[in-house]
């Protein structure tokens, strides 16, 4: 391309470049204190927090981010696990397990280089009593600010156990019309629609096999219902002003709908003797379709029908809607609920306190820097700073509706999207689509079991399944990890995926170091020749950087290791094309502008393979601030001691930069 065109296309690129907050937080979700680690939690969420992690620090620089997460400790599945091992000859507390869960997912996330600032449990270390006080909180003020409603509701009682039941101890089917989950819990699914334990279809008690009945008992609710048409305000600016994943908006929006009911068109004649029974309602019907639909306009019509539809014997599934989300539960392990008008002994459900966990690491984690109790706000009720929460699919109920309502509750009367100043912020939410194995949604509790995070690692490098995931389009679809050593079919000629993008690192940019080293080793003492980078080169650089920079901050990871993949492999289409011994000035040349593609590359890469890169900056000779995202494009003499005469550290014959999994190189 011609040079005055490239600084055209270059001068358009400025020109839209993202905007970037002076101090951030990055959450990666929280995995439960009842397991371990399964591929899905570290390469589906956590490296993909990483990665956009690094990238900020090295923008904003590494005091203005903050990367946290930790352990979910409570709620029934941790009770629930704890139940078994009990029976298998467990002796130590509920805090014992999840304590040590805690140390496995620690070790786990270290092994693939997950930098996080932060991570301790919400029943763990320091923590647990900030956990408790931001949790009394929280209660408090939405109660003070009239967002509570005191319910009787039912809960599962099993009648034969003689006990309550926690959500995990039932099992059914979710009522949720098209829902396609395997296991329907209490109150929610495993995709992770809400609805009344009422609703559930077929419960079966866990404990004893029988079916439960249903026991009224008072607890806390969140009026989330209520701020319906604030909610659709939100979703206009994340489709507008945000780059938010369009899977994520639609998703929200199903929840916005008015309250429906689907009924078997079986069921019509049944349903039009009863019909005038029915609080108002309008009638849909579609003639492709088995069932018809009835609408209401509030949740508490959509409720009465239900009755009198129970009551006629007539089955029915109702659609999604905003629906009171539940703040409290009776069991053991939880978190307290401050008493009110006389109801106590309450603890904390564990989705809603597991939302506002991350406000409670940050106040530990500041805490422990020394810095002032209310610091806390200049990172979540700033308008200089942003909250990114990266999360699964499965979890935009949770984080998006539920999560946001009530941080628009905590301002009290006429709450608004655009959060004044000293009020929590909405946050941007970089969801996730499911990453599937071998093609098949797999878990650590489904019917197909997941592998380890610790397992890969028996076959793979951290840095290539990093760069695997980072290149899958998660953002967009549901990617399958097909990993060659688990795919029984696989002959021994077969390319392994989950090696593709690794190798841009053990073979492109291992190549192109390679090179550059030996010819300077060879040709010049050891001495990297010292010259201008040509406009041409700086250029292509500059453009390639703007488009990473653009790929990062909208969200699309994959983009960028789809430009890491178009650059490093430039770098050897460059020497080979320029590359000419015989000329040592056109040489050192070449390896001037060779070594800037490199060093380009190096900063980009910082985010893909952390230690590996630096460890190559050392070598370089590099200072820290080579890193710096500001100065990307900047020659790398910059960076050295000394810009003339600077003498990188030799390297021998065969020398990796990054190197192959042992299993890989028998193989080969």
């Amino acid at each position: 391309m011609e040079t005055e065109k490239m600084r055209e296309i270059l001068e358009r690129m400025k020109h839209s470049r993202p905007s970037f907050p002076k101090r951030a937080i990055v959450t990666g979700g929280m995995p439960y204190g009842n397991k371990g680690l399964h591929y899905g939690h570290v390469c589906g969420m956590f490296v993909y927090a990483d990665f956009f992690a690094r990238f900020l620090k090295d923008k904003l620089g590494k005091d203005n981010v903050i990367f946290l997460s930790g352990t979910d400790c409570y709620g029934s599945p941790s009770l629930e696990t704890f139940r078994k091992m009990q029976a298998d000859g467990f002796s130590g507390t509920i805090s014992d397990m999840v304590e040590s869960f805690n140390k496995k997912h620690i070790e786990t996330l270290k092994k693939y280089e997950i930098g996080l600032d932060f991570f301790e449990g919400s029943a763990i270390g320091d923590s647990a009593e900030m956990h408790k006080k931001v949790s009394e909180e929280f209660f408090d003020i939405l109660y003070n600010n009239n967002t509570l409603s005191k319910m009787s509701t039912y809960q599962f009682y099993d009648e034969k156990a003689g006990c309550f039941l926690n959500g995990r101890q039932v099992l059914g089917k979710c009522p949720i019309e098209g829902c396609k989950s395997e296991k329907g819990y209490a109150d929610e699914c495993d995709l992770g629609h809400q609805y009344l334990p009422e609703e559930l279809i077929e419960p079966i008690s866990t404990l004893t096999g029988t079916k439960p009945v249903l026991k009224k008992t008072d607890n806390w609710y969140f009026n989330l219902q209520n701020y319906t048409e604030l909610l659709k305000e939100w979703i206009e600016e994340l489709e507008t002003k945000t780059p938010t994943r369009s899977f994520v908006t639609k998703e929200i929006k199903e929840f916005l709908k008015k309250p429906e009911i689907y009924i078997k068109k079986d069921f019509m004649a049944d349903f039009e003797k009863l019909s005038s029974k029915l609080p108002h309602f309008e009638q849909v019907e579609d003639k492709s379709k088995a069932s018809f639909v009835i609408i209401f306009e509030t949740l508490d019509a959509r409720e009465k029908a239900c009755e009198v539809l129970s009551a006629a014997g007539i089955r029915y599934r109702t659609g999604k809607t905003l629906v009171p989300f539940r703040l409290s539960g009776n069991i053991s392990w939880g978190v307290p609920v401050p008493e009110k008008e006389g109801v106590k002994g309450l603890t904390f459900y564990c989705w809603p306190e597991s939302l506002w966990a991350p406000i409670s690491f940050t106040r530990t984690y500041l805490k422990k820097n020394g810095l002032p109790e209310d610091e806390w706000k200049n990172w979540w009720c700033s308008k200089d700073s942003k909250v990114y929460q990266v999360i699964g699919e499965d979890n935009i109920y949770f984080y998006g509706p539920a999560q946001h309502a009530m941080w628009l509750a905590t301002q009290g009367n006429n709450p608004k999207v655009d959060a004044p100043e000293g009020s929590l912020q909405i946050s941007q939410l970089i969801v996730n689509k499911h990453s599937l194995f071998m093609g098949n949604k797999a878990s650590s509790s489904g019917k197909i079991k997941a592998p380890m995070a610790d397992e890969l690692l028996d076959h793979y490098t951290h840095e290539q399944l990093r760069a695997h995931f980072l290149g899958l389009s998660v953002g967009n679809t549901s990617s399958s990890f097909n990993p060659k050593v688990y795919d029984p079919d696989a002959k021994p000629e077969d390319i392994d995926p989950a090696i593709k993008d690794g190798n841009l690192l053990t073979n492109v940019y291992n190549r192109s170091l390679r090179t550059i080293f030996y010819t300077w080793q060879k040709d010049f003492d050891g001495v990297i020749p010292y010259g201008e980078v040509s406009d041409e080169v700086l250029l292509e650089c500059e453009m390639s950087t703007l488009k990473f920079e653009k790929a990062m901050m909208e969200n699309k990871f994959h983009l960028c290791i789809y430009e890491l993949d178009s650059f490093l492999r430039n770098i050897n289409k460059y020497w080979t094309k320029n590359f000419n011994a015989e000329d040592k000035d056109q040489e050192a040349n070449v390896i001037v502008n060779t070594l800037h593609y490199i060093k380009v590359a190096m900063v980009m890469l910082h985010s893909v393979a952390p230690s590996g890169i630096e460890n190559l900056a050392n070598m370089l000779g590099c200072n820290e601030n080579v890193f710096d995202w500001d100065k990307v494009n900047e020659p790398i003499y910059n960076f050295f001691e000394s810009k003339q005469n600077h003498k990188p550290t030799f390297i021998e014959p065969k020398f990796d930069f990054f190197k192959k999994h042992s299993t890989q190189l028998e193989i080969l």
